[in-house]
Parts: C-alpha cells; sequence; structure tokens
C-alpha cells in the first residue's frame, strides 16, 4: 500500500486554529450542555459489566509457574512484571514493586476539521474497564499496536486509515510522549492531532461527536468526564507564536503565554536538568513477582502486604460496542486517591509555574518535569502520609481565591481500575518565598511549551494539569 506524502502546516496558521476553537466556547453544532446530554445517554445506552475475577482465572493470560510473571499468550499486549529499583533520589534508596511492561507505542490520535471556519476535534465517547463515570471522552483513536494490528482477532479500530498513512490529511501535531511512569516500564504514545479539508465528508459513527476546543476545555472542569488520554494529546496544543493583545477575556493569560520577563533564561533551564540527570541515579533490575519483598502473590491478586500503594487485579470484561466484545485482563488497582497541583506565582509581572524534575522508575531518562506536588501512590492526608511532600501543606489550604482549577481527573481507564487523582493549580500569595529546593524550578508557560515540544520532558501528570488551562 502507498502511504500518501504527510502534510506540516507553519506554526502560525496552526496555532490561529487552535486559538479560534479555544475561543468557541458554545458552537453551532452541539452547546456543552447538549454534549452532555449525549454522554449520559450513552451510559444508559452502551451495556457493560466489569468484575472482579482472580488473577489465575483470567482467560488467554499465562502466569510463570517459576516467576508469577502475567503474561498475555498472544506474547502481545502488556504483561505485569516485577522489579528491584535502587536510586539515590528521594528519602528510599532500594524497594521491589510490580510493574507494567508494554514496549509497542501505541496512538493517541485526534482528527479534526474546520466546520464553518471554526476547527473541530472528533471526540470518541469511550467505555475503559476502570472508568469511574463509565463513558469518557477519549482520542478519535485510542489503541496500541497489539489493537490496532488486531491481535485480539477483533475489529480494527476506526478511523485508523487517517493516522496510520492511508489517507491525505496534514499533521497538526506529532510528539512521542510518556505514560505514568510510576507503574508503566518506558511506556511512551504517539500523541497526534490531524487536520482533514473542509470540504472532506467522513461517516461520524454513532459514538463520535465534533467539538470546538474550548468545549472540552469547559468539559474539563467536570470530575472524571475527558479522560486521560483526551488530556495528554490537548496539553501539547500550545501558542507560543500569537499575539493575543485585545482577544482574550482574561488578562492573566496573555502573561502566561507571551510573558518573556522569566526569571531564569532557557540556557539555565537545559543545565539545571542535565546537572540532575547527571547527580540522580536509577537502576532497575528485573525481579521475580514471587521474590518481591513487602509484596503479596496468593493467586487472586498481587498486594502490598501493608495494602499501601497499589493491587493487581483481575477483571472479567463485557462492553458490546467495543473491537472485542468480551474479555479478561489484569488492572491496577490504587490502595487510595492521589493528588497532583501546580502553583503559580507572578514574578516580574508574568506568571511563573513551579516545577519539579522528578525521577520516576518508568522514565526513559531519569528525570521528567512533574507538577509542585504529585503523589499518586502514596497517602497525602495530614497525619497518615508516611513522608513529608513539600508545598503539599500550600496546596490543602489554599484559599477558594488562589484557585484556578480544582477537579478530580482519571489515570487511564484501559490499565488502572477507577483511579482518580485530585487536580489543582493554585496562585500562590506574595509573600511565597522564590527560593525552592534543588530539584525544584519556577519557568514560565512559554518555557514549558518549549520543553513539551520534545521527547520525554513533561511526564503525564503535568500535562493533565496544563490541559485544563482554559481561556
Amino acid at each position: 500500500m502507498k502511504l500518501k506524502e504527510i502534510k506540516f502546516l507553519n506554526n502560525k496558521l496552526i496555532n490561529d486554529k487552535f486559538l479560534n476553537s479555544a475561543l468557541t466556547k458554545e458552537s453551532e453544532l452541539n452547546t456543552t450542555n447538549d454534549i452532555l446530554n449525549w454522554i449520559n445517554q450513552k451510559k444508559k445506552d452502551i451495556k457493560v459489566q466489569v468484575n472482579n475475577i482472580s488473577l489465575n482465572k483470567l482467560t488467554n493470560w499465562n502466569i510463570d509457574k517459576n516467576t508469577g510473571n502475567i503474561h498475555h499468550k498472544s506474547g502481545k499486549f502488556f504483561s505485569i512484571e516485577g522489579v528491584n529499583v535502587e536510586t539515590n533520589y528521594g528519602l528510599k534508596s532500594q524497594w521491589d514493586q510490580p510493574i507494567i511492561n508494554q514496549p509497542e507505542i501505541g496512538f493517541l490520535g485526534i482528527l479534526a476539521k474546520k466546520i464553518n471556519g471554526v476547527l473541530y476535534f472528533l471526540m470518541q465517547a469511550k467505555i475503559e474497564p476502570g472508568n469511574i463515570n463509565i463513558v469518557q471522552l477519549s482520542p478519535t483513536l485510542q489503541a496500541t499496536k497489539s489493537n490496532y494490528s488486531r491481535a485480539h482477532k477483533g475489529k480494527s479500530p476506526l478511523y485508523l486509515e487517517y493516522f496510520n498513512g492511508e489517507k491525505d490529511v496534514e499533521i497538526l501535531i506529532d510528539q512521542l510522549q510518556s505514560e505514568q511512569g510510576a507503574r508503566f516500564l518506558k511506556k511512551r504514545n504517539r500523541n497526534i492531532i490531524i487536520e482533514i479539508k473542509e470540504d472532506e465528508d467522513i461517516v461520524i459513527y454513532d459514538n463520535f461527536i465534533w467539538i470546538t476546543l474550548g468545549q472540552i476545555k469547559e468539559l474539563m472542569k467536570y470530575d472524571n468526564l475527558v479522560n486521560m488520554d483526551s488530556r495528554t494529546v490537548i496539553s501539547s496544543i500550545c501558542f507560543d507564536d500569537i499575539e493575543l493583545d485585545g482577544v482574550l477575556n482574561k488578562k492573566t493569560y496573555y502573561s502566561l503565554i507571551r510573558g518573556k520577563e522569566s526569571l531564569y533564561n532557557l540556557n539555565y533551564l537545559i543545565s539545571w536538568i542535565t546537572k540532575l540527570k547527571f547527580k540522580y541515579e536509577l537502576n532497575i533490575h528485573s525481579k521475580n513477582i514471587k521474590n518481591l519483598n513487602e509484596w503479596n502473590f496468593d493467586g487472586n491478586s498481587i498486594s502490598h502486604k501493608d495494602l499501601k500503594y497499589f493491587s493487581v487485579i483481575g477483571v472479567n470484561v463485557n462492553i458490546h460496542n467495543r473491537e472485542v466484545v468480551n474479555w479478561d485482563q489484569p488492572m491496577i488497582k490504587p490502595a487510595q486517591e492521589g493528588i497532583v497541583a501546580l502553583i503559580i506565582k507572578k514574578i516580574n509581572g508574568v506568571y511563573h509555574f513551579l516545577i519539579q524534575a522528578k525521577v520516576e522508575i518508568g522514565n526513559f531518562d531519569i528525570i521528567e518535569l512533574a507538577p509542585t506536588v504529585q503523589c499518586l501512590t502514596g497517602n497525602y492526608r495530614v497525619g497518615l502520609n508516611e513522608y513529608s511532600v513539600p508545598f503539599m501543606d500550600y496546596i490543602l489550604n489554599a484559599k477558594p481565591e488562589q484557585l484556578w482549577h480544582k477537579s478530580y481527573q482519571s489515570e487511564e481507564g484501559g490499565r488502572f481500575y477507577q483511579e482518580q487523582n485530585l487536580n489543582i493549580i493554585v496562585e500562590a500569595e506574595d509573600n511565597f518565598d522564590e527560593k525552592l529546593p534543588e530539584n525544584y524550578c519556577w519557568m514560565t508557560l512559554n518555557q514549558i511549551n518549549v520543553f513539551m515540544k520534545f521527547n520525554n520532558y513533561l511526564n503525564i501528570g503535568l500535562r493533565s494539569l496544563l490541559s485544563l488551562i482554559s481561556f
């Protein structure tokens, strides 16, 4: 099959399209209320059943008798394996844990089209077995290589031909971005937004709907409605080449996007990251699940001896509108909800974000840029946490007038079972100390956007928070 020529647009044209869509909060096609009603109707229409089952009863999965590691019989999809971790980062230098090993790169793709002069995104009402609200707004295409190569022997994902080179499209954004680094081993997905011609007619299947970027931003204000995969793709949209004077309805956003009076220049930030990558060590060794210290595997589930962090459970899934309607799989179940949060502060008249350089065991290159606070697997509640989390108290005690955003957002529902994190963006008061610990730094949004364009710099927690910023 001959692949179509790939076309790229210049940044100014792309950003103009995105900005116009971001400022369109109500559309001629569907109001935001229409979209909410449509999603609620899908919850009623789509038959779904997810039941917990023992890991040793999973169909089409093998539990190695010697190691306890769990693999799909096809050799595809993913596996649950054990690792031993050694690092000089943080308070704990060594530990064991299970981890998801899924080396293949998947598609997280959004198809876009201009309708009446406004760029719309084709979003999907998708059910994943781990979803809290059953139906969440997903990208047009959300598929692992095993899915789109049909290792499951089911149907091919809808609209795949627009992303695999078969169709003539224009590429607006194309990046490799990391997955959750604490429980995925070096997992990445291709985050891509493509545009078809305005006069091209395509079939809109039952579970898909056209939505503007502004409407997606509005829907992100609701708990667990826009899934993690959508948020990571949306976060890649930058507006760094646009003059915004007189366009935005909040003066704060001009300094967010165009502010040039940054506390540190780009060379300083690159050196800061490089220094920390040089300083911190991260060694990952394969280890049998049966031999993991402080973890129990009784055949039914894998859990920490103190019931902390997370467990690995089995589920049987029935979803009548998927490529395969019935299957079993292992999933990661959290011990408690987490929190991801950003502190922002106006410095030199420009809003800066308090960014953390964080080591996670699944990172490709030791460190990724993370939110001010990221506490996914430990308990952040006062008096119950096993360690002190910098800036946590400031986040949790923020006054209502300091809050830019506060909502619960889900982790990826295909691998994580009913996991949600409190997402918070807090504006710091004037007396907030600008001096920081070594692995924290102030960055403008403009500078963050520079790093966004390259692979493996921003972790998925930070990207999720950035996607929540609306106009």
